[in-house]
């Protein structure tokens, strides 16, 4: 059984990877907690704010989120009937990252599903305060589905590696699972600079990983000479890949990919969901 926590803000965008998230686990027990965190700063809004006390408007807001999770949960009832799902409602209110932190110790989470928004609003940040905050600032597995991505069986996962860092079978555990799940390939890439050649670390990490999911169809693929950013989003188009896979140990590797600060147009990661695995 796994325990998913999935934080809404009621958002199509959150109900989607709600959707999604339902999709890609439709044959594994699984227990999803749904949470919606009110922030702390929606008590200082309003005139009203300044004249209840913060006891009243907590009790308020709490009370307003709970109706509409009861709301949400009616929306998941319509979708086609699973028995092996359990769901739970809660609503909080307070610091987002804290409360993510406290419900993935007190409830065993084994996955955080968080929707993303679209390009148009990621100049700064790729995915999203929360989502980036998420993914940076609490160990738990996190994938990221891109608002307009409607779910399909994943047929080949990307996951882009530099082979430096040492994968334990704890980190790869979740994938193995999702792609025995979904019967899916892994394409491993490695983007090569000019005439790299693999150190020996490098060469006893690929071999592990080839050793670890030797019962999955997978194959390794380079890429010479080219940016991060631009070889990922090439190999993502050209390999038709269905998800990407990061290793959040490997965070300066990842922070190329999701914060490039500078980008003007993303395409890879609003398209494709994005697993991010922790220890």
């Amino acid at each position: 059984m796994k325990n998913i926590l999935i934080p809404t803000d009621f958002s199509e965008n959150s109900w989607n990877a709600i959707a999604y998230g339902l999709s890609l686990f439709k044959k594994s027990k699984c227990t999803f907690y749904i949470t919606h965190i009110s922030p702390v700063l929606a008590a200082s809004a309003g005139e009203t704010a300044m004249v209840l006390p913060p006891e009243l408007i907590e009790e308020e807001l709490l009370k307003e989120s709970l109706k509409k999770l009861d709301v949400l949960l009616q929306r998941i009832e319509e979708l086609p009937f699973n028995t092996k799902h359990i769901f739970h409602i809660s609503a909080s209110y307070g610091f987002f990252i804290e409360h993510i932190k406290n419900e993935v110790s007190s409830k065993k989470i084994d996955l955080i599903i968080m929707g993303t928004k679209g390009a148009s609003g990621l100049k700064k940040i790729a995915l999203g305060s929360n989502t980036g905050n998420v993914i940076t600032k609490v160990k738990c597995a996190v994938l990221a589905v891109p608002e307009k991505t409607t779910y399909h069986k994943p047929k080949k996962i990307g996951f882009p590696t530099d082979y430096i860092i040492d994968y334990n079978l704890h980190i790869l555990s979740l994938l193995k699972d999702i792609t025995l799940l979904t019967n899916a390939a892994l394409n491993f890439l490695h983007i090569e600079s000019k005439d790299e050649t693999l150190s020996n670390l490098q060469t006893k990490n690929k071999e592990f990983l080839a050793y670890y999911f030797k019962d999955i169809t997978h194959n390794f693929s380079n890429l010479k000479g080219q940016h991060l950013d631009t070889a990922i989003d090439e190999f993502t188009t050209t390999e038709s890949v269905d998800m990407l896979v990061m290793v959040a140990k490997n965070l300066n590797f990842l922070e190329r990919i999701l914060f490039r600060p500078t980008v003007e147009e993303i395409s890879y990661h609003t398209n494709v969901p994005f697993l991010v695995l922790h220890e």
